[in-house]
């Protein structure tokens, strides 16, 4: 595939402009080393082991995952340091996570004694030490320990255990992303890490090691670095800059890099054109997609509605979007990637609208 012009391949194609996402990532890097932060960029919005190694080129000092296997997946491509900002329960997934620890160093989240005392249990009788870091509840209301004594209490009780290592706390100021008003934005991530702060400090005072205060993705990631508490961002998502972070979310200084291809297969009738693409390959949910231009870059300014079913996506057009005919390809700007990467195989890399590289998406389906 290398060196064919991006409208030679086969439809569905899942392409990334290289020097797009290259100038995101440079900005994203310069913009929280300014606020002496360090990058830990979340994996989950591409998947593939050869783009975070460009992230640490970029000056990432390791990767955040969502799971065990994807941590696995990092790791055994030489990505050492992978933050799994997810609870790790079950024998097989804590056998998983300690095998990891003698070729790489993950750091596993825990909001309870017990995820963190079973994880040491494994890794006293496997001879290892793991990284672990609390999770808080800083308002988005899924996991987390509360606030206050509950996360002294845990912090004092995993302080105690062999066979893990308590390096810090964390916390996702999720419920904050989209939040219209900036000012309002900016003072609740300001309350929300105000809580990490003050853990921290409960702990630091208690003789408890926090030398990691994570969070920030990459909705929120331009406010959250304003606070002095934070060491390390977990924005990963802006190297793609979808729709969902440039609309609702009110991201500055990055450009959508993604496109997915898709061929006008169906012409029912003038106001009606139907795509090879479906929920099978783009995912609808948290922001809907774009659909940008032709292949050859002529604006489909007038899409008025989108209808989706398992292989197909049924467009509504208006007057200035009729002329397209079967055989045509078009482009799409994906929504959200995170739900719509896991969708394919591979990823081509265009540069000047050419495949310079194809790569597997290696960790799609880690769920475990």
């Amino acid at each position: 595939m290398q060196g064919r012009h991006f409208s030679e391949l086969d439809t569905p194609a899942y392409c990334v402009d290289l020097d797009i996402m290259a100038a995101n990532m440079a900005a994203m890097s310069t913009f929280i080393k300014s606020h002496k932060k360090q990058w830990r960029p979340h994996v989950k919005c591409h998947k593939v082991p050869d783009i975070a190694h460009l992230q640490l080129q970029h000056g990432a000092i390791g990767v955040t995952s969502a799971k065990a296997s994807e941590a696995e997946v990092f790791i055994r491509a030489g990505i050492e340091s992978v933050l799994i900002a997810n609870m790790i329960v079950g024998e097989a997934k804590l056998e998983r996570v300690t095998s990891l620890c003698r070729i790489g160093k993950p750091i596993v989240a825990v909001d309870h004694f017990v995820q963190a005392e079973a994880l040491a249990d494994v890794c006293r009788r496997r001879s290892v030490t793991c990284d672990v870091i609390i999770e808080l509840n800083v308002g988005l209301d899924r996991v987390g320990v509360r606030p206050g004594s509950d996360a002294l209490d845990l912090a004092r009780g995993i302080d105690g255990l062999e066979g893990i290592q308590l390096r810090g706390v964390m916390g996702y100021e999720g419920h904050m992303c989209a939040v219209a008003d900036q000012e309002e934005k900016r003072r609740g991530i300001e309350a929300s890490m105000g809580r990490l702060e003050r853990i921290r400090d409960d702990m630091l005072r208690s003789g408890i090691c926090c030398d990691i205060v994570s969070a920030g993705g990459t909705a929120t990631y331009q406010f959250t670095s304003e606070h002095p508490a934070v060491t390390e961002l977990q924005c990963g998502g802006g190297i793609f800059a979808d729709p969902f972070y440039t609309g609702p979310c009110q991201v500055q200084g990055l450009e959508s890099a993604l496109r997915l291809t898709a061929t006008v297969v169906s012409r029912p009738c003038l106001e009606r054109a139907v795509l090879d693409v479906g929920r099978k390959s783009l995912h609808p949910d948290i922001h809907p997609p774009v659909i940008h231009s032709t292949i050859s870059g002529r604006p489909l300014p007038d899409i008025l509605s989108m209808k989706y079913s398992a292989e197909h996506l049924t467009v509504q057009l208006g007057p200035d979007s009729q002329f397209l005919t079967i055989g045509d390809k078009v482009q799409i700007i994906p929504g959200y990637s995170d739900h719509t990467t896991t969708l394919h195989p591979t990823l081509y890399g265009l540069r000047n609208g050419y495949v310079e590289t194809v790569w597997p998406i290696a960790a799609r389906g880690c769920l475990q």
